[in-house]
Formats: structure tokens, sequence, C-alpha cells
């Protein structure tokens, strides 16, 4: 495989950005040159199948489109800043966005799977209590070419020996409040010209915003992943604002429509656990009551602190009384474990570096950041 760096320079604003560009969009940037088609997907395999981004080294195009792709396109991928590794093998990256944003990948490695966790935004306005990234605020959106550019620069890092078997929207923001840049990226991931994954190997991970949901179903299937966090509205209204929006009822019927288009059938919901806010045996039977019969598993994740929260993680012993309950009324549910914590790249602790830019109110926040 041709060599490349992990990072390219600064994009030229002269020049169209191709990292991102989902197939027929690609189709129609060639049409624009009066090329054939097919041109996109021969890009799209020294892209993402073999990672070249030098456009001389793409030898089966011909030379003379070569040298015109390389004055009005380019192949850009953010620029690393730093590299992480835990102990347990987990490697973080902080990546720079540009105007002094940075946002946070994470590669978690498993027996049998190896994941990585991908930003979608500059910091998130959704502002749950328990979160780091969204403490710091919101600066704005990611590109497209910004959220693959992470794919890329994990994949090129960890080399060919270790193939990225799942990928999911978990880092820094709120993936459907980024919709018309997440969606692409998407379809790409499970593009077969492209990285060709499974869509039950690509998760969207959301606080809740409902139609953004139902829109999902349509737009590209993959799994899905709903921070439910608590078992009725008072308190998520606390822990998780959006749900001021879309109360726990309108989101749960949200999700089994989508279920229903979805090849698992199954929707996952996340559940931190905090000591003494909503960890109790109350709390585990009135969660058994909302999910008992429904196409629902419950990932349980022990709460990771962070500098200046108030929350504490709920103790082993509770955490496991809580499953046992979920259980006994026969839904699916799986304690988490912990990954990364000691390079803060454990769930809720991606922070990055962000200039917050969110207006003071949810609702104002959440009409100019959703599209």
């Amino acid at each position: 495989m041709p060599e490349n760096t992990l990072s390219a320079a600064p994009t030229d604003p002269g020049k169209l950005n191709l990292i991102g560009l989902a197939g027929q969009d690609l189709e129609e940037f060639f049409d624009g040159l009066d090329e054939r088609p097919y041109r996109a997907r021969q890009l799209l395999g020294w892209v993402y199948q073999r990672g070249v981004l030098d456009f001389g080294q793409m030898t089966d195009i011909s030379l003379k489109l070569r040298k015109r792709l390389e004055l009005i396109a380019s192949l850009t991928l953010p620029d690393v800043i730093r590299e992480e590794r835990s102990l347990d093998g987990t490697r973080k990256w902080l990546l720079d966005v540009g105007a002094g944003q940075a946002v946070e990948t994470v590669f978690i490695p498993e027996p049998g799977r190896s994941t990585l966790c991908i930003s979608s935004q500059a910091g998130c306005a959704m502002d749950c209590s328990f979160c780091a990234t969204g403490k710091q605020g919101f600066n704005r959106n990611l590109t497209a070419a910004e959220i693959l550019g992470q794919v890329l620069i994990a994949r090129r890092a960890l080399g060919g020996d270790t193939p990225l078997t799942n990928i999911v929207f978990m880092g820094m923001g709120e993936p459907l409040a980024n919709y018309r840049n997440v969606i692409p990226v998407v379809k790409l991931l499970v593009d077969d010209y492209a990285f060709g994954l499974s869509r039950r190997r690509v998760t969207i991970s959301t606080a809740g915003l409902v139609p953004q949901i139902r829109r999902l179903s349509t737009d590209c299937n993959v799994a899905l992943a709903v921070s439910l966090h608590a078992p009725h509205d008072a308190l998520r209204d606390e822990l998780v604002p959006i749900n001021r929006r879309h109360p726990i009822e309108e989101l749960l019927d949200a999700c089994w429509q989508y279920a229903e288009c979805l090849a698992s059938r199954q929707v996952t919901f996340e559940y931190a656990m905090l000591r003494d806010v909503n960890d109790s045996a109350s709390d585990a039977r009135a969660l058994a009551r909302l999910l008992r019969g429904k196409p629902a598993k419950v990932n349980l994740i022990p709460f990771n602190a962070f500098p200046g929260t108030g929350y504490e993680c709920s103790p082993t012993a509770t955490i496991e009384a809580f499953s046992n309950v979920l259980r006994a009324a026969g839904i699916v549910s799986t304690i988490r474990k912990t990954r990364g914590d000691d390079i803060a790249a454990a769930c809720g602790q991606l922070a990055g570096q962000v200039e917050d830019r969110t207006l003071s109110r949810l609702g104002a926040k959440l009409t100019r950041l959703t599209n």
C-alpha cells in the first residue's frame, strides 16, 4: 500500500475536500467534470479500502484526471495533536479541527472485536449533568470530513493487523443534532465500495432527539443507542434536559417504531449508574416496567468521574442488583466494563478543547443546532 501521513496540510479553501462525500454526491462531483459514475467507486476504493490520500498514487485513474483533481480537490484529515495510551490497551487521539478547537477519538480493543468511538461535534449543547463534554459547552458541528477523518486516522495508526470492526458515534457531541453531516458518514461506513461495515456494527447514540430518530429509519437504519439514564420524567428532566422537549413516552414511541426497521429489532438503552440518584431498587423496577416486553436491551454504565462533578459511581453490588431486577423481568441487561479511565477516555469523560459558543437557554440552542 502506498504510504501516506496520518494528517494532511490544512485544507485549501479553494479546493473541495472529498473526504466524507458519500457515493451519490461523489458521482455528481465527477459528473460535473464530465466523468463517468464509476470514477466515484474508484476513488472510494483508494481512499477507504486502501487508505491512499494522494491522487497521484491512484494508478487506475487517468493521469489527466489525477492532475485535475490535484488542482480542484483535496483529501484532508484533521491534524493529530497527541495520542495517549491506557494500560488496558485503549488509545485516545486529540485532533485539531481548527480555530483552537479539538475533539477526541477513542479506540477500545476487546477480544474478538475492536471499537472506535468517534465525535460528531466540538462540544455538546445537550447539557447532560453527568457528562464532561456537556460541561464544556458547544462550539460547532464537525464536518463530514472531520468525522470520517477520525476513522481514517485511527485505522492508519493501528495498522493493518488491527481492523476496526465497530464504529460508535459516542464521542463528543450529539450525533443527531449534526444530522446533515453524520448521515453521509454513516452511508460511507456501510457502503461496500468504501468501508463495507454491517449496519449492525455502526451505532448512533442519542440523548433523545425524537424527530431525527424518526427520520433515521428512512435515511440509514443502523444500530441505535439511547441515553436514557432515568426511569421517569422528573429525574430525566434534571439529568438529560432534552427530556423537557421530548419526554420519555414520546422518546420510547419513536424507539419502538425505529426498532421495526432494524435487522437486530432491538434498541440499546444506556443508563449511567449514579450513586443515590438513579440506582435504587424502585428505579430498577420502574425501568423494568417501561421496557418489559419491548425490543430493548439495557447497558448499565458505571459512572466515570471527571473534575468538578458532584456525582459518584454506584457501588458494584448496587449495579449488579439493579441488573438482576431487569433480568428477572426478561430484559437483557449488561454492565459495561470501564475502559481507558486512566487517560480520561471512558464514557462521559471526553472533553477535548472547546470554546463555548452556545446560547443560555437550551431551547434556543436546539433550535439553532438541530438540522
